[in-house]
């Protein structure tokens, strides 16, 4: 009982903690124009005038350029040999369908939802937020959209429901380019911070939103990448103040590999904690960061028995075949803090979240 008081009082605190940060951009709109006396210039409303020139390039990169991106840094790891045969025909199927299908879903989802759904929930609200600065809409969902997707990863950790809609993500032995967009079908089209942003678009602030998205894109990218750029930062002395700092604002290979460890008991792998994507400097403010500075030597799921890909990508809709599969009929998953008396004999009807 007292564990369950400690688990509510950390998350009371947590939760008063994201509200103080939602709130930051606000306060720091308002007193902004509260020190400009409330005028509203032209000049805040459109890009700063050294960032012009980068518009058309952020345009095309969330376009088709993030794609290309995601391909040629995929070519590149397979030609350096950095999956060790591990990419079989299993993986194989799996990677390419969660990278195909959501390009497919997702955009009459968020179509329908940005045209038709809320100009039905929030009538007359259109361009509302237009009048707000260009940093201030940056800054606003930058920690709105990141922020909430900390919260849904990390619940997606910690309660057993959930875990199985986000294991299949955990469930590649490797890290790379190819399991980037491993998720199951229902997490992905849940996936809070979208229906965020693309209300905060529908209210005027599309164009921050369009900075925000293509930034966070290459860092999440770049932190499931099996190409460890963080290495130099941290081998070369002069590096290591900005080592310092990278590693604790926004999500490095080091950080984020040691999310998908399979194991926790190394010192290094820590698929409790490092939750964040873009900023991991929510994982610092939490209490859920682990840092290292070195890399596990295994990822994954102990527990993987190569699902089939129907199984990973659409369940509930579809259960595994595989005998003790958490995503089989009528076995359950557990949290890592369960109490091992209350854990069953059978080591294959559970599953560490």
């Amino acid at each position: 009982m007292a564990l369950d008081q400690n688990l509510k009082r950390k998350l009371t605190r947590d939760l008063s903690i994201s509200l103080l940060l939602y709130s930051l951009p606000v306060l720091a709109i308002y007193l902004y124009f509260r020190l400009n006396n409330g005028i509203v210039a032209e000049s805040h409303l459109t890009l700063p005038s050294f960032l012009e020139f980068t518009k058309p390039a952020f345009e095309n990169i969330r376009t088709w350029g993030l794609v290309a991106f995601m391909l040629v840094l995929g070519v590149v790891e397979f030609a350096a040999g950095l999956y060790d045969d591990q990419w079989t025909g299993t993986e194989r199927k799996i990677d390419i369908i969660c990278f195909l299908a959501p390009k497919l879903l997702l955009p009459p989802v968020i179509a329908f939802f940005s045209l038709t759904a809320l100009p039905f929930l929030i009538p007359n609200l259109e361009n509302t937020l237009s009048w707000v600065p260009f940093w201030g809409g940056f800054f606003l969902i930058a920690i709105a959209d990141d922020l909430t997707q900390y919260w849904y990863h990390r619940l997606h950790h910690q309660v057993p429901f959930l875990w199985r809609f986000h294991r299949t993500h955990h469930s590649a032995p490797y890290m790379g380019m190819a399991m980037a967009s491993r998720q199951n079908f229902i997490y992905t089209v849940f996936f809070s911070q979208i229906y965020l942003t693309a209300t905060l678009t529908f209210l005027g602030l599309g164009l921050p939103a369009l900075f925000v998205t293509v930034i966070k894109s290459f860092i999440t990218l770049g932190a499931h990448s099996s190409i460890a750029w963080d290495k130099p930062f941290y081998k070369f002395r002069i590096l290591h103040p900005i080592a310092w700092v990278l590693e604790r604002f926004i999500s490095t290979p080091a950080t984020h590999h040691a999310h998908h460890a399979d194991t926790s008991g190394d010192g290094i792998g820590y698929f409790k904690g490092n939750f964040g994507n873009m900023f991991f400097l929510w994982d610092v403010i939490f209490g859920t960061a682990l840092i290292t500075r070195k890399f596990p030597k295994s990822y994954g799921t102990k527990s993987y028995k190569q699902e089939e890909w129907y199984a990973q990508f659409l369940w509930p809709i579809f259960k595994s075949k595989k005998e003790g599969s958490p995503l089989a009929e009528g076995v359950i998953a557990l949290p890592i803090s369960q109490k091992k008396e209350s854990v069953s004999s059978n080591p294959n009807r559970y599953e560490p979240v």
